[in-house]
């Protein structure tokens, strides 16, 4: 019995793949800062969200309730964008051949190989999530939170990180993409949240005739936020009632307890995804030995130009030499703008009104604006620290190249390639400019809405065109900043896994407080229209809804200069900060690469 037992804890309790994993993170300050400011953002939340609290019971009661809701919220997203970042790491670090050679001629398990890394990883999201739970408690002490509503709150946000989990090892162990995959398993996830609440969005009926009150659809099992809404907020987003219907009781399951339903999916298609790693994980040691056999001649082509810098050369081909990386490149491009050109003809042609058209475009602008930042950062801290695990930075150190070409190199090759994606959004909000300066590619349909100035109302252009002028200016400035921040933290840091948390941070801590600042100062005649236009998130935000900068509508011609100049003004300011990181890295390289000079 014994042996039967110890057996079965070595599959996961006792697994050795997991226990170095939680002990070498628990020892690590950086996993510490990250556990502590997580909290400390949740506890910001929730105390903002308490104040102002009524007198009355009832009234205490109303914002116990709200806050829990807001803390809900912020938890499954908070969680949605640190449990890539961790499992990121599976994908980045055991896509090493030698890590898997390591492993595979261990005498360990297929499945304590994909279990060991995949809870191995998980700890640590799970461990954010057991920290959050006395905040949730004390809202039981205002009343009007139920114990089931946080018990299945918490199961959202953890099957959620367990299939994110899960996927992240099938592509670790499969080696479908090896660390380029780290990029695109970010941006699937992105993307995916972000369609399906558009979907939801269009697909939304009311409950009655008049009513404010929406059922959920076909979308809501398939998106944590989702489900949290229809938990949250079932009298203005109500689950149907297919009871007596006829239907199939699945039909029933989807449509009238979305929460079950997405537990229980998303569970299984983790367990399926675990299974599918768990027998393709030891192909992959015969794929390691056989090797690549194909025939490696010459290819015939004309050699390329390499220009003056040599490092950008490499960052900007490097990265795009494989054919379906290339591929993938150009999808994304031509799938996001195959997007947007078909919500402004439905727009044309009547099936979407503007207010449909308004929040499509959101989310569209607003996932490939979140795309190309994050992808910028993950880039960008990975570049220095990636050449440091695979030793090809002692080779490039015994090269002529100076620090100071080094990293304007990397800065500049990272740029050129990232310009198609910053193409992407600034494309799409020229097509809805051009769609409103043509009113509606020659409709006789009417391009603008009212919106509300302080007492007054006006009627402004449903996108606010001059908005298309200013985004590729902010957007491309702030992809710089976000590139040189995640190169300091990649010099800095030893790892990727470390250097990608820091930089995402530090671009998260510059742009969500002037982000804040921006949208309270709407209100405010000019001076709101140039704090927004100097976040890329917060100008798309005021292109897709001009009320957000309510102060300054009344005057168009002040509206279109505020918005210009704070782009320009912001994109200046971007620049001087690029350059005095680049003469603080370029100062202290050379200390800081020797200082981690043999580390891992």
């Amino acid at each position: 019995m014994a042996p039967v037992v110890d057996r079965l804890l070595r599959i996961l309790p006792l697994n050795p793949i997991a226990v170095r994993l939680v002990q070498g993170g628990s020892r690590r300050t950086r996993h510490l800062l990250v556990r502590s400011g997580y909290l400390a953002v949740m506890v910001l939340i929730l105390l903002i969200a308490l104040l102002g609290s009524g007198s009355t019971l009832r009234e205490l009661a109303q914002r116990g309730a709200s806050a829990f809701a807001i803390v809900s919220y912020g938890q499954v997203f908070l969680i949605c964008i640190l449990a890539p970042i961790f499992m990121g790491g599976a994908i980045a670090q055991e896509s090493n051949p030698q890590t898997w050679d390591v492993m595979l001629t261990s005498p360990l398990s297929s499945l304590q190989i994909v279990l060991g890394n995949l809870f191995g990883r998980l700890f640590f999201v799970f461990a954010l999530l057991v920290s959050t739970f006395p905040l949730f408690a004390v809202t039981q002490l205002f009343g009007g939170v139920p114990g089931s509503a946080i018990i299945e709150s918490y199961s959202i946000a953890a099957a959620s990180a367990l299939l994110m989990g899960s996927i992240a090892i099938t592509l670790s162990a499969t080696r479908a993409a090896g660390r380029r995959a780290v990029f695109i398993f970010y941006s699937s996830v992105l993307l995916y949240l972000f369609a399906t609440w558009a979907v939801d969005l269009a697909l939304r009926a009311p409950v009655a005739i008049g009513s404010l009150a929406e059922h959920t659809t076909a979308m809501t099992p398939l998106n944590p936020f989702l489900t949290l809404k229809a938990l949250l907020e079932p009298n203005t987003y109500t689950p149907r009632d297919f009871g007596g219907t006829g239907h199939f009781w699945p039909v029933r399951a989807w449509f009238g307890a979305p929460v079950a339903t997405q537990l229980v999916g998303f569970t299984l298609l983790s367990a399926g995804f675990i299974l599918y790693s768990t027998l393709r994980v030891r192909l992959l040691g015969a794929a390691l030995v056989g090797g690549d056999r194909r025939d490696r001649g010459a290819s015939g082509r004309l050699p390329r130009h390499v220009g003056h810098n040599p490092v950008a050369w490499r960052e900007l081909h490097l990265r795009g030499q494989t054919p379906t990386m290339r591929a993938a490149r150009w999808v994304f491009v031509a799938v996001a703008l195959s997007v947007a050109l078909g919500i402004l003809l439905l727009t044309r042609a009547g099936t979407l009104t503007l207010v449909q058209s308004r929040l499509a475009l959101a989310a569209t602008l607003g996932a490939e604006v979140l795309i190309v930042i994050l992808a910028a950062l993950n880039m960008s801290a990975t570049a220095v620290s990636r050449e440091r695990e695979d030793k090809s930075l002692d080779i490039l150190l015994t090269t002529p190249i100076q620090p100071g070409a080094y990293i304007s190199g990397k800065l500049r090759g990272l740029v050129q390639y990232l310009l198609p994606l910053i193409a992407v959004p600034s494309i799409t909000l020229a097509l809805a400019a051009l769609f409103v300066l043509t009113n509606g590619f020659g409709s006789s349909n009417s391009m603008l809405l009212p919106a509300s100035v302080g007492t007054n109302t006006v009627n402004v252009p449903f996108i606010l065109p001059e908005t298309a002028i200013a985004l590729p200016l902010v957007l491309t400035s702030f992809t710089a900043l976000c590139v040189m921040i995640g190169l300091d933290w990649s010099v800095r840091s030893k790892g990727t896994i470390g250097s990608v948390v820091s930089a995402t941070g530090v671009a998260l801590a510059i742009a969500l407080p002037t982000g804040l600042c921006g949208y309270g100062m709407g209100g405010v005649p000019y001076a709101g229209a140039v704090l927004n236009a100097a976040i890329p998130v917060n100008l798309v935000l005021a292109a897709v809804d001009p009320e957000m900068i309510s102060g300054s509508l009344e005057s168009p011609v002040g509206r279109r200069l505020a918005l210009i100049l704070g782009a320009i003004g912001a994109s200046l300011i971007y620049c001087l900060v690029v350059y005095g990181l680049h003469s603080g890295i370029k100062a202290n390289f050379m200390m800081r690469v020797r200082r981690l000079s043999g580390t891992s």
